[in-house]
């Protein structure tokens, strides 16, 4: 009888450290799905802060507040008070939606001017909604650059030869330092029925502080490819891969099982 009670202590022992074990697992995948998620506070803007306006002209007129972002979409320097930029005003142009950091502001009278980092350059992309993160790149952002084109080579003897198409990266690691005007192109497409759909893509200037050798690459991606950025982070991993064409994206097309 003795024995038996022992058993049942050592079962009703074992059962609950499993359950502790299990509860301890359990919390621990809760916390691993939400890290990251967690809501902060951070200032941005609900109407356009032109270029040399104030952040106190801009507070008074209503077009600075608070809101709460999850922290993984978190612009990198984001404020949450405008404690650091009271007596600034801002550089370029500043949107609606635009989480506010520190580089969008500087001194009155520097807003014309573009702060480039020692041994660097400035060079300027065009670039549409969709290529620029939908306006999400600041002054101050980390930008991988990709480049998408249609090559051809020259041959010694004269000819041409046209290479597959592709995409790939082209800089993996680039500060972006100024943002201009945005302008409204129409772009106008023809569908495999012959009718053409026009539209009006917004465009906006970027502009990006390079060394020589990233100037050319970037110079010469946007005058023979397009150009589009990747919004970065701290914790973001861009690797200098050979790229995608189109029988990667599609090889059974390739491979003549459509």
């Amino acid at each position: 009888m003795a024995r038996r009670s022992i058993l049942l202590t050592v079962a009703f022992a074992i059962a609950a450290l499993g359950t502790a074990m299990i509860i301890m697992y359990v919390q621990g995948i809760d916390a691993r799905a939400t890290e990251g998620q967690t809501r902060v506070s951070v200032l941005t803007a609900t109407d356009v802060i032109e270029a040399g306006e104030s952040v106190a002209d801009a507070q008074a007129a209503g077009k600075l507040e608070k809101t709460e972002v999850v922290r993984g979409d978190m612009v990198e320097g984001a404020l949450s008070s405008t404690a650091s930029i009271d007596d600034k005003v801002a550089l370029g142009a500043i949107y609606p939606g635009q989480q506010i950091i520190g580089q969008q502001f500087g001194k009155p009278g520097s807003e014309d001017s573009l702060s480039i980092p020692a041994g660097k350059m400035a060079v300027s992309v065009e670039l549409t909604d969709p290529a620029r993160v939908a306006g999400f790149v600041n002054p101050g952002s980390w930008v991988a650059v990709f480049a998408s084109a249609d090559p051809e080579i020259y041959k010694p003897d004269g000819s041409t030869q046209k290479l597959p198409q592709y995409t790939r990266i082209l800089l993996p690691k680039v500060q972006v330092i100024g943002v201009g005007d945005t302008t409204v192109t129409s772009r106008t497409t023809t569908d495999n029925n012959g009718e053409q759909t026009t539209e009006q893509i917004p465009r906006t200037i970027l502009t990006l502080a390079v060394d020589q050798d990233q100037a050319e690459r970037v110079i010469y991606a946007a005058r023979n490819g397009d150009v589009s950025f990747a919004l970065r982070t701290d914790k973001s991993k861009a690797l200098n891969l050979p790229g995608v064409t189109a029988n990667d994206i599609m090889p059974e097309i390739f491979r003549g099982t459509r």
